[in-house]
């Protein structure tokens, strides 16, 4: 297993043959961004993007006399050299090569013995094999409900690929490609004798290469950044290489080109698809000029937003954790935290899967993604139903307690401090794991209350109402100081502030007159008790009394 020139290869191929060549294994499981295009070098001034097996094929496995590949669609294939592997007595019979995965599998494994036992006996006439076996997950997948025989078995044979010394020390290489570990049959993925290569989603550097070849085939969208494709390759890192060559060969076929401002929208749009439902971009149209009061949660924000565009990440927290009670505006401050800090923010959304396993396979695609796309702020919202439990109940098949591990061993990688920050919202922070609150994993925790004086309350109906057209009175009026309610919610307020507008258009002969009958039977829409409650929880959760209202540092239950 070797290249022509090394320093064209991906640096996961280069990891691949230093671990191959040196005889520190020769099974590798390639994971992660699997089912995308490479980019495949022919000569100096000529590439083709092609598939990850034909890439396996052409450019890692060129010294190999036979190389095989094998998937439930078209079963056994030889790609290469049928000549020799026609030298195997049983290829000549018609029922040789089955496509049922437990046949397949005994078929591949006595092949390879075969051709290991040939090399031991008679070295000169040694056959060098690959075999490559794409969507790995769907041949030995996790068992679900219990015991799988079946299953077991083709794992155990796959297994063995890496830890038989017959097979493993005799010219042979296997390749398992999965998108997610998670994936696969267990047997399978933890055996320390295959290496787990992961391949990332394309960053910068990969795409320039790239773009400099599709440059060729798709001129028309391209033609802006003729000579500097360096811009779009930065802009477009994290989306897969697949994806972009369609969104090229579409702007081809309208003769229309791309332009810096499309870039961004475009990136957000590709990096969605391929995300198929897991994640999606907030909208970061708000400051936190947008955010009403708060004023010492905005200085603290910006303090570390400041920070942030410096690269001065000392004292830059890994997380926040933003709660209060409900409808206090916990997503629209991170949206304002978003359109302030000038990055990407991502929501995580519907990882949870009803299938054994599935869960925790799209949080691999998640993770994936996020490491793709350079600085950003993820947003996970009802963050005590997301992040899972320590010690989950048997009930979801410990699918929980799986999800907290994997996000509480994400949170704590402190490599990834400055790139990714965690924005967690909840109304029930108590529900929140202990261990994903402390620091290191959640570094400030950042209190949300509802309005705690009646001149509170009328500013922000004011200022809502002001949204919509509506001029009232700078001052509160006496008249209404007994009529505002009180521990008012950005969201009810909302509501007050559209019946007020409401109450203009139908009738209300001023401004003043249509808040009167806004008041009029409020009726709060979380009973009193419960956001008293839920006060208590976020003062218990602030790291800092400096976001606590001095009415709120003695709160009631």
């Amino acid at each position: 297993m070797s290249a022509s020139n090394p320093s064209e290869l991906p640096p996961w191929a280069t990891e691949i043959i230093d671990l191959y060549e040196s005889g520190a294994s020769s099974q590798f499981i390639l994971h992660g961004n699997v089912d995308d295009l490479v980019l495949l070098p022919i000569s100096e001034s000529s590439a083709k993007v092609v598939a990850l097996d034909v890439f396996l094929r052409e450019r890692l496995l060129t010294r190999f006399d036979v190389v095989i590949s094998y998937d439930l669609g078209n079963g056994i294939r030889v790609e290469k050299g049928g000549d020799r592997f026609a030298e195997w007595p049983p290829a000549a019979k018609e029922d040789a090569l089955p496509k049922i995965p437990r046949e397949a599998i005994i078929v591949l494994t006595h092949y390879l013995r075969f051709c290991a036992n040939v090399a031991r006996l008679k070295p000169d006439k040694a056959t060098r094999v690959a075999v490559i076996v794409k969507n790995a997950g769907l041949i030995a997948p996790p068992s679900i409900g219990g015991a799988n025989y079946e299953l077991s078995a083709i794992a155990c044979q796959l297994r063995e690929w890496a830890a038989d010394p017959t097979i493993a020390d005799q010219h042979c290489a296997t390749f398992l490609l999965t998108e997610n570990l998670n994936d696969l049959h267990p047997l399978v993925a933890h055996n320390s004798q295959t290496s787990c290569i992961p391949l990332p989603l394309p960053q910068e550097a990969d795409l320039l290469p790239a773009l400099g070849h599709l440059d060729k085939l798709y001129p028309i969208p391209l033609a802006p950044f003729s000579g500097k494709l360096a811009e779009p390759a930065a802009a477009l890192a994290g989306a897969t290489l697949s994806s972009i060559e369609t969104l090229l060969q579409t702007r081809q076929h309208h003769a229309k080109a791309l332009t810096p401002q499309d870039l961004v929208i475009l990136k957000k749009d590709l990096v969605e698809k391929d995300a198929q439902g897991l994640i999606e971009f907030v909208k970061p149209d708000r400051t936190l000029d947008d955010l009403h009061g708060q004023t010492a949660i905005k200085d603290w924000l910006r303090q570390d937003i400041a920070l942030w565009r410096a690269g001065d990440l000392g004292a830059l927290p890994m997380g926040y954790l933003f709660c209060g009670p409900v409808g206090t505006g916990k997503t629209f401050m991170v949206e304002c935290l978003a359109g302030e800090a000038g990055v990407p923010v991502v929501k995580m959304k519907n990882f949870r899967d009803k299938w054994v396993g599935s869960t925790e396979s799209n949080l691999e695609k998640i993770f994936r993604l996020l490491d793709a796309l350079g600085r950003c702020i993820v947003f996970v919202d009802e963050a005590d139903q997301a992040l899972g439990r320590r010690n989950a109940d048997s009930g979801d098949s410990g699918v929980s307690g799986r999800v907290y591990g994997m996000m509480a061993e994400r949170m704590s990688d402190s490599r990834k401090r400055g790139r990714i920050l965690w924005a967690l919202a909840t109304s029930r922070p108590d529900l929140v794991e202990v261990d994903l609150k402390r620091p290191g994993r959640v570094d400030v925790k950042i209190p949300i209350f509802p309005t705690a004086t009646p001149e509170e309350g009328y500013q922000l109906l004011r200022a809502l109402a002001k949204r919509r057209g509506v001029e009232l009175d700078e001052n509160l009026p006496e008249e209404f100081r007994k009529t505002i309610p009180d521990l008012l919610t950005p969201g009810a307020a909302e509501a007050l502030s559209v019946k007020l507008y409401r109450s203009l258009k139908t009738g209300a002969a001023n401004a003043n007159a249509a808040l009167t009958a806004a008041l009029r039977d409020y009726q709060p829409p979380v009973p009193v008790a419960v956001i008293q409650e839920q006060i208590a929880l976020a003062v218990a959760e602030a790291t800092d009394l400096g976001f606590v209202p001095e009415r709120f540092r003695t709160p009631t239950r």
